[in-house]
């Protein structure tokens, strides 16, 4: 059996779309939602990312702009044009793009976003209420926009038994945290696994929804996932100049019952979910 792919292309085009009529409302109000990107050295990764979500800003009509400092910029000179940003009424969201040079904390920065424009989601109070179910906080991008495929795609999370492979901060502990509320969209019974996980697969084995998001190209296989189990892949890894997901897919599609492209899936998904949360602090500015 060859599974229905999840697109996630066309599920972002969807939430874009919603979103354009959002905006023209703002408008309409005397307000452009904003967002401030802020990149620290060359790394081409994060280029290629911030000119992503850069063209996502100019397509819907939201302002950005971008602060690009050298790789030897100091936490202080980081911290000060952080502090700045906050202050500027023209920005809604800030986005500190990842990594950083490590001589600079990434939670010490993350830390100094205003948490009315942490529209990452990974300031300590967003986390705070995203653990507590408190809706009026920032959701981070990736495990949100898992969440809109999961639900857009007509996958039932009430009562499911969902494996996340990965415990980052980034995607595997808020994914975990989202899907574990008790709530619409959510109320599903999660274990997370990790590097020192006994027997992943007989866990994976078990699951009605797989979340692959450890950083280990290719690490789901066929025999690792239940017949007509989704699974969702969230992994980005650079394979002999390729970009290859922690699924194999060509395998795993034979048997899942959904399964996300990689790229297709989940990428979309996260600059969609962004440009939704700079447009909500937009209009939670005016509320």
């Amino acid at each position: 059996m060859v599974s229905n792919l999840i697109d996630g292309r066309a599920i972002a085009a969807q939430i874009l779309s919603e979103l354009a009529s959002r905006i023209a409302d703002l408008k309409k109000q005397g307000v452009q939602p904003g967002l401030a990107f802020v990149r620290v050295g060359e790394d081409p990764a994060s280029k290629v990312y911030v000119g992503r979500k850069e063209k996502a800003c100019a397509e819907l009509g939201i302002f950005s702009e971008t602060q690009v400092l050298p790789e030897k910029t100091s936490e202080a000179e980081l911290l000060a044009l952080i502090s700045k940003l906050n202050s500027d009424s023209r920005l809604h969201g800030i986005l500190v793009q990842a990594p950083l040079p490590k001589h600079i904390s990434e939670s010490k920065i993350y830390s100094a976003v205003s948490p009315q424009k942490d529209v990452d989601g990974f300031h300590p109070v967003n986390v705070g209420k995203l653990m507590l179910g408190d809706a009026t906080g920032f959701h981070p991008c990736t495990p949100a926009g898992v969440v809109e495929l999961l639900v857009r795609s007509g996958v039932k999370t009430e009562g499911a038994e969902v494996v996340v492979l990965g415990r980052g901060n980034i995607v595997g502990k808020p994914m975990a945290a989202m899907l574990c509320q008790k709530g619409k969209s959510a109320n599903s019974t999660v274990t997370i696994c990790h590097s020192a996980t006994r027997d992943i697969k007989a866990h994976c084995r078990c699951a009605d929804i797989i979340i692959a998001a450890m950083g280990v190209a290719e690490f789901v296989k066929a025999d690792m996932v239940k017949p007509g189990a989704v699974v969702i892949d969230v992994g980005v890894n650079r394979v002999d100049g390729k970009i290859v997901g922690d699924v194999d897919f060509a395998a795993v599609q034979k048997i899942a019952g959904k399964i996300t492209p990689n790229p297709g899936g989940v990428g979309p998904m996260t600059i969609a979910m962004l440009m939704q949360n700079t447009v909500r602090a937009a209009e939670i500015s005016i509320n």
